[in-house]
Protein backbone atom coordinates (compact mmCIF):
# COMPACT_ATOMS: atom_id res chain seq x y z
CA UNK A 1 0.00 0.00 0.00
CA UNK A 2 1.29 3.47 -0.88
CA UNK A 3 2.05 5.47 2.32
CA UNK A 4 0.11 8.70 2.75
CA UNK A 5 1.10 11.89 4.51
CA UNK A 6 -1.48 12.77 7.19
CA UNK A 7 -2.26 16.38 7.98
CA UNK A 8 -3.43 16.27 11.59
CA UNK A 9 -7.22 16.00 11.91
CA UNK A 10 -7.81 17.36 8.43
CA UNK A 11 -7.11 15.25 5.36
CA UNK A 12 -4.51 13.11 3.69
CA UNK A 13 -2.01 14.86 1.44
CA UNK A 14 -0.13 13.30 -1.45
CA UNK A 15 2.87 11.07 -0.68
CA UNK A 16 6.37 12.53 -0.54
CA UNK A 17 8.14 11.52 -2.69
CA UNK A 18 5.45 11.00 -5.31
CA UNK A 19 4.87 7.36 -6.30
CA UNK A 20 6.33 6.22 -9.62
CA UNK A 21 2.82 5.48 -10.99
CA UNK A 22 -0.47 7.09 -9.96
CA UNK A 23 -3.25 4.59 -10.58
CA UNK A 24 -2.41 2.40 -7.59
CA UNK A 25 -3.08 5.44 -5.43
CA UNK A 26 -6.28 6.20 -7.39
CA UNK A 27 -7.49 2.64 -6.76
CA UNK A 28 -6.70 3.07 -3.07
CA UNK A 29 -8.63 6.35 -2.93
CA UNK A 30 -11.64 4.70 -4.61
CA UNK A 31 -11.54 1.78 -2.18
CA UNK A 32 -11.43 4.20 0.76
CA UNK A 33 -14.37 6.16 -0.65
CA UNK A 34 -16.38 2.96 -1.02
CA UNK A 35 -15.48 1.84 2.51
CA UNK A 36 -16.39 5.24 3.97
CA UNK A 37 -19.91 4.93 2.50
CA UNK A 38 -20.57 8.65 2.85
CA UNK A 39 -21.82 9.31 -0.67
CA UNK A 40 -23.87 7.29 -3.16
CA UNK A 41 -21.99 5.82 -6.10
CA UNK A 42 -18.43 6.66 -5.00
CA UNK A 43 -17.29 5.22 -8.34
CA UNK A 44 -19.22 7.90 -10.26
CA UNK A 45 -16.99 9.44 -12.92
CA UNK A 46 -17.64 12.41 -15.19
CA UNK A 47 -16.63 11.33 -18.69
CA UNK A 48 -15.98 13.96 -21.35
CA UNK A 49 -15.81 13.10 -25.05
CA UNK A 50 -15.92 15.19 -28.20
CA UNK A 51 -16.70 15.03 -31.88
CA UNK A 52 -13.83 15.01 -34.40
CA UNK A 53 -14.35 18.76 -34.89
CA UNK A 54 -13.99 19.42 -31.16
CA UNK A 55 -17.57 19.75 -29.87
CA UNK A 56 -17.43 18.40 -26.31
CA UNK A 57 -20.04 16.69 -24.18
CA UNK A 58 -19.90 15.23 -20.68
CA UNK A 59 -21.95 12.87 -18.54
CA UNK A 60 -21.58 10.69 -15.45
CA UNK A 61 -20.73 7.01 -15.86
CA UNK A 62 -19.59 4.43 -13.32
CA UNK A 63 -15.94 3.44 -13.12
CA UNK A 64 -16.12 -0.35 -12.94
CA UNK A 65 -12.42 -1.15 -12.64
CA UNK A 66 -9.02 0.48 -12.22
CA UNK A 67 -6.07 -1.53 -13.56
CA UNK A 68 -2.89 0.23 -12.37
CA UNK A 69 -0.66 -1.99 -14.51
CA UNK A 70 -0.60 -1.41 -17.45
CA UNK A 71 -2.77 1.58 -16.57
CA UNK A 72 -6.42 2.00 -17.60
CA UNK A 73 -9.90 2.44 -16.15
CA UNK A 74 -13.00 0.60 -17.34
CA UNK A 75 -16.58 1.73 -17.94
CA UNK A 76 -19.54 0.23 -19.80
CA UNK A 77 -22.19 1.74 -22.04
CA UNK A 78 -24.19 1.48 -25.25
CA UNK A 79 -21.80 1.65 -28.20
CA UNK A 80 -24.48 3.44 -30.28
CA UNK A 81 -25.06 6.21 -27.71
CA UNK A 82 -23.77 9.74 -28.20
CA UNK A 83 -20.62 8.97 -26.24
CA UNK A 84 -20.14 5.73 -28.16
CA UNK A 85 -20.45 7.51 -31.50
CA UNK A 86 -18.10 10.26 -30.36
CA UNK A 87 -15.53 7.75 -29.15
CA UNK A 88 -15.67 5.98 -32.51
CA UNK A 89 -14.92 9.24 -34.33
CA UNK A 90 -12.46 10.61 -31.76
CA UNK A 91 -11.19 7.88 -29.41
CA UNK A 92 -9.95 10.19 -26.68
CA UNK A 93 -11.61 11.09 -23.39
CA UNK A 94 -11.14 12.85 -20.07
CA UNK A 95 -12.58 11.70 -16.75
CA UNK A 96 -13.00 13.20 -13.30
CA UNK A 97 -13.74 11.52 -9.97
CA UNK A 98 -14.46 13.83 -7.05
CA UNK A 99 -14.98 12.84 -3.43
CA UNK A 100 -15.98 16.08 -1.75
CA UNK A 101 -16.27 14.65 1.79
CA UNK A 102 -12.80 13.11 1.49
CA UNK A 103 -11.28 16.30 0.02
CA UNK A 104 -9.94 14.53 -3.08
CA UNK A 105 -10.18 14.70 -6.85
CA UNK A 106 -8.77 12.65 -9.73
CA UNK A 107 -8.43 13.71 -13.36
CA UNK A 108 -7.54 11.22 -16.10
CA UNK A 109 -6.96 11.91 -19.79
CA UNK A 110 -6.05 9.44 -22.49
CA UNK A 111 -7.00 7.17 -25.35
CA UNK A 112 -10.00 4.85 -25.42
CA UNK A 113 -10.38 1.37 -26.91
CA UNK A 114 -13.23 -1.13 -26.82
CA UNK A 115 -12.78 -3.70 -24.06
CA UNK A 116 -12.37 -7.40 -24.96
CA UNK A 117 -15.69 -9.11 -25.64
CA UNK A 118 -15.03 -11.67 -22.88
CA UNK A 119 -14.80 -8.83 -20.33
CA UNK A 120 -18.04 -7.29 -21.57
CA UNK A 121 -19.81 -10.66 -21.52
CA UNK A 122 -18.69 -11.34 -17.96
CA UNK A 123 -19.76 -7.95 -16.65
CA UNK A 124 -23.10 -7.97 -18.50
CA UNK A 125 -23.87 -11.42 -17.11
CA UNK A 126 -23.29 -10.13 -13.58
CA UNK A 127 -25.83 -7.30 -13.93
CA UNK A 128 -29.36 -7.54 -12.60
CA UNK A 129 -31.66 -9.07 -15.19
CA UNK A 130 -33.80 -5.91 -15.29
CA UNK A 131 -30.75 -3.92 -16.34
CA UNK A 132 -30.00 -6.47 -19.03
CA UNK A 133 -33.54 -6.18 -20.36
CA UNK A 134 -33.16 -2.39 -20.40
CA UNK A 135 -29.93 -2.59 -22.38
CA UNK A 136 -31.81 -4.39 -25.16
CA UNK A 137 -34.95 -2.26 -24.99
CA UNK A 138 -33.42 1.22 -24.96
CA UNK A 139 -31.88 2.76 -28.07
CA UNK A 140 -29.80 5.04 -25.88
CA UNK A 141 -29.72 8.73 -26.90
CA UNK A 142 -32.30 8.25 -29.66
CA UNK A 143 -35.60 10.23 -29.62
CA UNK A 144 -38.80 8.51 -28.53
CA UNK A 145 -42.39 9.75 -28.77
CA UNK A 146 -43.40 9.13 -25.16
CA UNK A 147 -42.57 7.41 -21.89
CA UNK A 148 -45.35 4.95 -22.68
CA UNK A 149 -43.60 3.92 -25.89
CA UNK A 150 -40.39 3.25 -23.96
CA UNK A 151 -42.26 1.11 -21.43
CA UNK A 152 -43.87 -0.81 -24.27
CA UNK A 153 -40.41 -1.54 -25.67
CA UNK A 154 -39.30 -2.80 -22.25
CA UNK A 155 -42.35 -5.05 -21.94
CA UNK A 156 -41.87 -6.42 -25.46
CA UNK A 157 -38.21 -7.15 -24.77
CA UNK A 158 -39.05 -8.87 -21.50
CA UNK A 159 -41.53 -11.14 -23.30
CA UNK A 160 -38.89 -11.93 -25.91
CA UNK A 161 -36.63 -13.33 -23.21
CA UNK A 162 -39.40 -15.02 -21.25
CA UNK A 163 -39.16 -12.58 -18.35
CA UNK A 164 -41.74 -10.59 -16.40
CA UNK A 165 -41.91 -6.86 -16.95
CA UNK A 166 -39.16 -5.12 -14.93
CA UNK A 167 -40.70 -3.35 -11.97
CA UNK A 168 -43.83 -5.51 -11.92
CA UNK A 169 -44.87 -7.18 -8.64
CA UNK A 170 -42.65 -10.16 -7.95
CA UNK A 171 -40.12 -9.15 -10.62
CA UNK A 172 -37.14 -8.89 -8.29
CA UNK A 173 -33.42 -9.60 -8.56
CA UNK A 174 -33.83 -13.15 -7.23
CA UNK A 175 -35.37 -14.33 -10.51
CA UNK A 176 -33.13 -16.31 -12.85
CA UNK A 177 -33.50 -14.86 -16.33
CA UNK A 178 -31.14 -15.58 -19.22
CA UNK A 179 -30.44 -12.43 -21.21
CA UNK A 180 -27.32 -12.43 -23.46
CA UNK A 181 -25.29 -9.29 -24.04
CA UNK A 182 -26.51 -7.25 -27.02
CA UNK A 183 -23.82 -6.57 -29.64
CA UNK A 184 -24.28 -2.81 -29.24
CA UNK A 185 -23.43 -2.82 -25.52
CA UNK A 186 -20.10 -3.35 -23.76
CA UNK A 187 -17.01 -1.94 -22.17
CA UNK A 188 -14.33 0.61 -22.89
CA UNK A 189 -10.84 1.01 -21.54
CA UNK A 190 -9.60 4.54 -20.95
CA UNK A 191 -5.83 4.22 -21.14
CA UNK A 192 -4.29 6.99 -19.09
CA UNK A 193 -1.79 9.32 -20.72
CA UNK A 194 -2.04 11.76 -17.84
CA UNK A 195 -3.34 11.51 -14.29
CA UNK A 196 -3.71 14.47 -11.96
CA UNK A 197 -4.40 14.10 -8.24
CA UNK A 198 -5.64 16.82 -5.94
CA UNK A 199 -5.97 16.79 -2.15
CA UNK A 200 -7.49 19.64 -0.19
CA UNK A 201 -5.13 21.41 2.21
CA UNK A 202 -5.65 23.69 5.18
CA UNK A 203 -5.98 27.41 4.41
CA UNK A 204 -6.55 26.44 0.76
CA UNK A 205 -2.92 25.37 0.38
CA UNK A 206 -3.93 22.32 -1.59
CA UNK A 207 -1.71 19.46 -2.73
CA UNK A 208 -1.58 18.66 -6.44
CA UNK A 209 0.52 16.49 -8.76
CA UNK A 210 0.44 15.27 -12.35
CA UNK A 211 1.80 12.13 -13.99
CA UNK A 212 2.33 11.89 -17.75
CA UNK A 213 3.50 9.18 -20.14
CA UNK A 214 3.46 8.24 -23.82
CA UNK A 215 1.30 5.41 -25.18
CA UNK A 216 2.36 3.45 -28.25
CA UNK A 217 -0.33 1.52 -30.15
CA UNK A 218 -0.04 -2.26 -30.43
CA UNK A 219 -2.31 -5.14 -31.48
CA UNK A 220 -3.89 -3.20 -34.32
CA UNK A 221 -4.67 -0.18 -32.13
CA UNK A 222 -6.61 -2.36 -29.68
CA UNK A 223 -4.07 -1.87 -26.89
CA UNK A 224 -0.99 0.16 -25.94
CA UNK A 225 2.55 -0.25 -24.73
CA UNK A 226 3.19 2.60 -22.29
CA UNK A 227 6.42 4.39 -21.50
CA UNK A 228 7.33 5.15 -17.89
CA UNK A 229 5.41 7.75 -15.93
CA UNK A 230 6.94 11.15 -15.27
CA UNK A 231 5.63 12.76 -12.07
CA UNK A 232 5.50 16.50 -11.38
CA UNK A 233 4.22 18.26 -8.28
CA UNK A 234 2.09 21.28 -9.23
CA UNK A 235 1.17 24.48 -7.50
CA UNK A 236 -2.50 24.47 -6.48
Amino acid sequence: MVPLVIMADYCELLPEPLPVEPLTLVAQWLAQAQAANIQPNPNAMVLATSTPDGRPSARVVLCKDIVPQPGFVVFYTNYLSVKGRQLKGNPRAAAVMHWDALHRQVRIEGQVVVAPEADSDAYFGARAWQSRIGAWASEQSEPIASRAQLLEAVQSTARRFGAPTPGAPGADDSLKVTVPRPPHWGGYRLWAESVELWAEGAARIHDRARWERTLRSVAGNRSFKPDAWVATRLQP
